[in-house]
Protein backbone atom coordinates (compact mmCIF):
# COMPACT_ATOMS: atom_id res chain seq x y z
CA UNK A 1 0.00 0.00 0.00
CA UNK A 2 1.66 3.09 -0.78
CA UNK A 3 2.50 5.71 1.42
CA UNK A 4 3.92 9.38 2.01
CA UNK A 5 5.93 10.77 4.60
CA UNK A 6 4.13 12.80 7.55
CA UNK A 7 5.77 15.93 8.31
CA UNK A 8 5.03 18.04 10.95
CA UNK A 9 2.20 18.60 13.60
CA UNK A 10 -0.83 17.22 14.80
CA UNK A 11 -3.20 18.27 12.34
CA UNK A 12 -1.74 17.42 9.12
CA UNK A 13 -3.24 19.23 5.55
CA UNK A 14 -2.77 18.19 2.31
CA UNK A 15 -3.45 20.36 -0.87
CA UNK A 16 -4.44 19.01 -3.72
CA UNK A 17 -4.50 20.39 -7.57
CA UNK A 18 -3.01 24.02 -8.54
CA UNK A 19 -1.92 23.56 -12.18
CA UNK A 20 0.18 21.45 -14.40
CA UNK A 21 -0.25 17.50 -15.47
CA UNK A 22 2.14 15.65 -13.52
CA UNK A 23 0.47 13.14 -11.16
CA UNK A 24 0.45 13.60 -7.10
CA UNK A 25 3.27 11.94 -6.34
CA UNK A 26 5.69 14.09 -3.61
CA UNK A 27 5.25 16.16 -0.69
CA UNK A 28 7.29 18.92 1.35
CA UNK A 29 7.25 20.23 5.16
CA UNK A 30 4.48 22.72 4.84
CA UNK A 31 4.64 24.51 8.33
CA UNK A 32 4.02 23.48 12.26
CA UNK A 33 0.44 22.33 11.26
CA UNK A 34 1.45 19.42 8.52
CA UNK A 35 2.08 18.92 4.98
CA UNK A 36 1.34 19.77 1.54
CA UNK A 37 1.74 18.68 -1.91
CA UNK A 38 3.91 20.68 -4.62
CA UNK A 39 1.61 23.37 -5.64
CA UNK A 40 2.80 21.91 -9.11
CA UNK A 41 1.12 18.68 -8.79
CA UNK A 42 -2.22 17.87 -10.24
CA UNK A 43 -3.90 15.29 -11.49
CA UNK A 44 -5.89 11.96 -10.24
CA UNK A 45 -5.89 11.43 -6.53
CA UNK A 46 -3.46 7.94 -6.27
CA UNK A 47 -4.63 4.45 -4.37
CA UNK A 48 -4.04 5.03 -1.10
CA UNK A 49 -2.78 8.63 -0.61
CA UNK A 50 -2.98 9.13 2.50
CA UNK A 51 -4.19 5.73 4.03
CA UNK A 52 -3.87 5.46 7.62
CA UNK A 53 -2.01 8.74 8.32
CA UNK A 54 -4.30 9.66 11.56
CA UNK A 55 -2.98 12.88 11.62
CA UNK A 56 -4.35 13.84 7.62
CA UNK A 57 -7.18 15.73 9.37
CA UNK A 58 -8.10 18.37 6.38
CA UNK A 59 -7.57 18.17 2.44
CA UNK A 60 -7.50 20.92 0.42
CA UNK A 61 -8.58 21.40 -3.59
CA UNK A 62 -6.89 24.03 -5.75
CA UNK A 63 -10.24 26.10 -7.62
CA UNK A 64 -8.89 25.18 -10.61
CA UNK A 65 -10.62 21.70 -11.42
CA UNK A 66 -7.29 20.22 -11.85
CA UNK A 67 -9.08 16.97 -10.07
CA UNK A 68 -11.27 14.13 -11.59
CA UNK A 69 -10.84 11.22 -9.53
CA UNK A 70 -10.32 9.89 -6.05
CA UNK A 71 -8.56 6.18 -5.83
CA UNK A 72 -9.20 3.21 -3.48
CA UNK A 73 -8.20 3.64 -0.46
CA UNK A 74 -7.36 7.43 -1.15
CA UNK A 75 -8.41 8.03 2.23
CA UNK A 76 -9.24 5.09 3.88
CA UNK A 77 -8.15 4.83 7.90
CA UNK A 78 -6.90 8.97 7.56
CA UNK A 79 -7.64 11.65 10.59
CA UNK A 80 -10.06 13.02 8.06
CA UNK A 81 -12.94 15.41 9.80
CA UNK A 82 -14.45 17.36 6.71
CA UNK A 83 -13.78 17.45 3.01
CA UNK A 84 -15.47 19.13 0.32
CA UNK A 85 -15.02 17.18 -3.46
CA UNK A 86 -15.06 19.54 -5.99
CA UNK A 87 -17.08 19.14 -8.90
CA UNK A 88 -14.39 18.46 -10.99
CA UNK A 89 -14.25 14.63 -9.42
CA UNK A 90 -15.94 12.28 -11.73
CA UNK A 91 -15.21 9.01 -9.77
CA UNK A 92 -14.37 7.86 -6.67
CA UNK A 93 -12.81 4.47 -5.84
CA UNK A 94 -14.05 1.20 -3.80
CA UNK A 95 -12.40 2.20 0.14
CA UNK A 96 -12.07 5.62 -0.10
CA UNK A 97 -13.13 6.43 2.48
CA UNK A 98 -13.14 3.64 4.62
CA UNK A 99 -12.69 3.86 8.33
CA UNK A 100 -12.65 8.09 8.70
CA UNK A 101 -13.66 7.98 11.88
CA UNK A 102 -13.80 11.32 12.29
CA UNK A 103 -15.45 12.26 9.12
CA UNK A 104 -18.85 13.98 10.36
CA UNK A 105 -20.82 14.82 6.76
CA UNK A 106 -19.57 14.26 3.21
CA UNK A 107 -21.78 15.69 -0.39
CA UNK A 108 -20.76 14.03 -3.29
CA UNK A 109 -21.20 16.54 -5.98
CA UNK A 110 -23.29 15.75 -9.26
CA UNK A 111 -19.95 15.94 -11.38
CA UNK A 112 -19.61 12.34 -9.97
CA UNK A 113 -21.28 10.07 -12.77
CA UNK A 114 -20.53 6.61 -11.03
CA UNK A 115 -21.39 4.30 -8.92
CA UNK A 116 -20.44 5.51 -5.25
CA UNK A 117 -18.54 2.26 -4.92
CA UNK A 118 -18.05 -1.05 -2.41
CA UNK A 119 -17.00 -0.14 0.90
CA UNK A 120 -16.57 3.50 -0.57
CA UNK A 121 -17.77 4.78 3.08
CA UNK A 122 -17.54 1.95 5.39
CA UNK A 123 -17.47 2.36 9.19
CA UNK A 124 -17.30 6.23 8.76
CA UNK A 125 -18.99 6.23 12.44
CA UNK A 126 -19.30 9.42 13.22
CA UNK A 127 -20.82 10.22 10.02
CA UNK A 128 -24.15 11.67 10.43
CA UNK A 129 -25.25 12.77 6.99
CA UNK A 130 -24.94 12.25 2.93
CA UNK A 131 -26.05 14.20 0.29
CA UNK A 132 -25.96 11.82 -2.89
CA UNK A 133 -25.75 14.33 -6.36
CA UNK A 134 -27.38 13.97 -9.41
CA UNK A 135 -25.08 12.01 -11.29
CA UNK A 136 -24.64 8.97 -9.16
CA UNK A 137 -25.91 6.14 -10.70
CA UNK A 138 -25.75 3.10 -8.08
CA UNK A 139 -24.99 2.55 -4.68
CA UNK A 140 -22.21 -0.26 -4.25
CA UNK A 141 -22.19 -2.71 -1.92
CA UNK A 142 -21.51 -1.94 1.34
CA UNK A 143 -21.08 1.52 0.83
CA UNK A 144 -22.25 3.14 4.46
CA UNK A 145 -22.15 0.03 6.10
CA UNK A 146 -21.95 0.48 9.59
CA UNK A 147 -21.75 4.14 9.43
CA UNK A 148 -23.77 3.85 12.87
CA UNK A 149 -24.01 7.62 13.36
CA UNK A 150 -25.64 8.24 9.50
CA UNK A 151 -28.71 9.81 10.70
CA UNK A 152 -29.97 10.88 7.04
CA UNK A 153 -29.02 10.28 3.60
CA UNK A 154 -30.35 13.00 1.02
CA UNK A 155 -30.49 12.40 -2.86
CA UNK A 156 -31.45 15.50 -5.10
CA UNK A 157 -34.70 15.45 -7.08
CA UNK A 158 -33.45 14.26 -10.78
CA UNK A 159 -31.51 11.69 -8.78
CA UNK A 160 -29.91 9.17 -11.32
CA UNK A 161 -29.97 6.33 -8.79
CA UNK A 162 -31.06 2.69 -10.07
CA UNK A 163 -29.73 0.62 -7.46
CA UNK A 164 -29.23 0.37 -3.66
CA UNK A 165 -26.54 -2.27 -3.43
CA UNK A 166 -25.94 -5.31 -0.94
CA UNK A 167 -26.00 -3.72 3.02
CA UNK A 168 -25.30 -0.79 1.44
CA UNK A 169 -26.71 0.95 4.59
CA UNK A 170 -26.94 -2.11 6.94
CA UNK A 171 -26.31 -1.31 10.56
CA UNK A 172 -26.62 2.36 9.84
CA UNK A 173 -28.30 2.05 13.28
CA UNK A 174 -29.05 5.99 13.37
CA UNK A 175 -30.55 6.18 10.26
CA UNK A 176 -34.40 8.09 11.02
CA UNK A 177 -34.68 9.50 6.91
CA UNK A 178 -34.34 8.38 3.33
CA UNK A 179 -36.58 8.78 0.61
CA UNK A 180 -35.66 6.28 -2.12
CA UNK A 181 -35.79 8.14 -4.99
CA UNK A 182 -38.13 6.90 -7.81
CA UNK A 183 -35.42 6.69 -10.28
CA UNK A 184 -34.04 3.25 -8.31
CA UNK A 185 -35.06 -0.08 -9.67
CA UNK A 186 -33.78 -2.66 -7.31
CA UNK A 187 -32.95 -2.54 -3.40
CA UNK A 188 -30.55 -5.68 -3.14
CA UNK A 189 -30.11 -8.18 -0.20
CA UNK A 190 -29.72 -6.98 3.20
CA UNK A 191 -29.39 -3.04 1.80
CA UNK A 192 -30.89 -1.50 5.25
CA UNK A 193 -30.82 -4.40 7.37
CA UNK A 194 -30.50 -3.69 11.71
CA UNK A 195 -31.46 0.42 10.76
CA UNK A 196 -32.90 0.10 14.47
CA UNK A 197 -33.91 4.11 13.88
CA UNK A 198 -35.61 4.04 10.34
CA UNK A 199 -39.40 3.94 11.55
CA UNK A 200 -41.19 4.23 8.31
CA UNK A 201 -40.30 3.67 4.49
CA UNK A 202 -42.06 4.41 1.02
CA UNK A 203 -40.67 2.38 -1.69
CA UNK A 204 -41.67 3.95 -4.92
CA UNK A 205 -43.79 2.71 -8.17
CA UNK A 206 -40.33 2.33 -9.79
CA UNK A 207 -38.61 -0.49 -7.70
CA UNK A 208 -39.26 -4.09 -8.99
CA UNK A 209 -37.07 -5.94 -6.73
CA UNK A 210 -36.58 -5.99 -3.10
CA UNK A 211 -33.92 -8.11 -1.79
CA UNK A 212 -33.58 -11.10 1.06
CA UNK A 213 -33.43 -9.64 4.12
CA UNK A 214 -33.67 -5.81 2.89
CA UNK A 215 -35.25 -4.34 5.84
CA UNK A 216 -34.55 -7.23 8.40
CA UNK A 217 -34.56 -6.39 12.17
CA UNK A 218 -34.92 -2.94 11.67
CA UNK A 219 -36.57 -2.53 15.18
CA UNK A 220 -38.97 0.52 15.11
CA UNK A 221 -40.24 0.49 11.40
CA UNK A 222 -44.22 0.41 11.79
CA UNK A 223 -45.26 1.67 8.52
CA UNK A 224 -43.99 0.27 5.16
CA UNK A 225 -45.87 1.23 1.86
CA UNK A 226 -44.88 -1.07 -1.35
CA UNK A 227 -45.52 0.88 -4.72
CA UNK A 228 -46.94 -0.66 -7.98
CA UNK A 229 -43.82 -1.92 -9.62
CA UNK A 230 -42.61 -4.35 -7.01
CA UNK A 231 -42.62 -8.03 -8.76
CA UNK A 232 -39.90 -10.09 -6.72
CA UNK A 233 -40.26 -9.70 -3.06
CA UNK A 234 -37.14 -11.67 -1.04
CA UNK A 235 -37.04 -14.05 1.62
CA UNK A 236 -37.06 -12.49 5.12
CA UNK A 237 -37.77 -8.77 3.88
CA UNK A 238 -38.76 -7.39 6.83
CA UNK A 239 -38.56 -10.06 8.91
CA UNK A 240 -37.80 -9.42 12.70
CA UNK A 241 -39.53 -6.09 12.37
CA UNK A 242 -41.15 -5.89 15.83
CA UNK A 243 -42.60 -2.72 15.59
CA UNK A 244 -44.22 -3.31 11.78
CA UNK A 245 -48.00 -3.38 12.54
CA UNK A 246 -49.26 -1.74 9.02
CA UNK A 247 -47.71 -2.44 5.13
CA UNK A 248 -49.83 -0.73 2.43
CA UNK A 249 -49.38 -2.79 -0.83
CA UNK A 250 -50.34 -1.73 -4.26
CA UNK A 251 -48.93 -5.43 -5.44
CA UNK A 252 -50.37 -8.78 -5.56
CA UNK A 253 -49.23 -11.52 -3.41
CA UNK A 254 -47.92 -13.21 -5.67
CA UNK A 255 -44.79 -10.22 -5.84
CA UNK A 256 -43.50 -12.11 -2.32
CA UNK A 257 -41.87 -15.04 -3.35
CA UNK A 258 -39.30 -15.83 -0.61
CA UNK A 259 -40.61 -17.02 2.64
CA UNK A 260 -41.39 -15.67 6.07
CA UNK A 261 -41.43 -11.80 4.37
CA UNK A 262 -43.35 -10.41 7.22
CA UNK A 263 -41.99 -13.33 9.81
CA UNK A 264 -41.87 -12.38 13.60
CA UNK A 265 -43.39 -8.61 13.04
CA UNK A 266 -45.52 -7.15 15.50
CA UNK A 267 -48.94 -8.50 15.96
CA UNK A 268 -51.67 -7.81 14.95
CA UNK A 269 -50.59 -6.97 11.45
CA UNK A 270 -52.85 -5.16 8.84
CA UNK A 271 -52.32 -5.40 5.10
CA UNK A 272 -54.07 -3.40 3.35
CA UNK A 273 -53.78 -3.98 -0.63
CA UNK A 274 -54.82 -1.90 -3.30
CA UNK A 275 -54.85 -4.44 -5.52
CA UNK A 276 -57.88 -6.78 -6.95
CA UNK A 277 -55.52 -9.75 -7.21
CA UNK A 278 -58.28 -12.27 -5.48
CA UNK A 279 -54.73 -14.60 -3.72
CA UNK A 280 -54.41 -11.88 -1.15
CA UNK A 281 -55.39 -13.56 1.92
CA UNK A 282 -53.89 -13.87 5.38
CA UNK A 283 -54.17 -17.48 5.54
CA UNK A 284 -51.06 -19.61 6.94
CA UNK A 285 -49.20 -19.18 4.02
CA UNK A 286 -45.11 -18.37 3.99
CA UNK A 287 -45.60 -14.98 3.41
CA UNK A 288 -47.23 -14.81 6.79
CA UNK A 289 -45.14 -17.27 8.31
CA UNK A 290 -45.04 -16.87 12.39
CA UNK A 291 -47.82 -14.22 12.45
CA UNK A 292 -50.67 -15.65 13.76
CA UNK A 293 -52.77 -12.70 13.47
CA UNK A 294 -52.90 -10.84 10.12
CA UNK A 295 -55.72 -8.77 8.58
CA UNK A 296 -55.75 -8.42 4.73
CA UNK A 297 -58.12 -5.24 3.91
CA UNK A 298 -58.74 -5.50 0.12
CA UNK A 299 -59.40 -2.66 -2.91
CA UNK A 300 -58.91 0.30 -0.88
Amino acid sequence: MQRLPLRLGVQAIRKVGGGGAAPITTSKAFNSSGVQVGSTNTGDIPTSWVANEATVTSVIFANDNSVTSIGSYAFAYSGLTSVTIPNSVTSIGTYAFRSCTSLSSITIPNSVTSSIGAYTFEACNSLASATIGTGVTSIGNFAFNACTSLASVTFTATSSVTSIGQSAFKDCTSLTSITIPSSVTSIVNYAFQNCDSLSSITIPNSVTTIGEEAFRNCDILATVTIGTGATSIGSYAFYECGNLATVLCYVAQSAFIGSNAFYITKSPLTIRARSTDASWTAGTGLTFQGNTNVTVIKNL
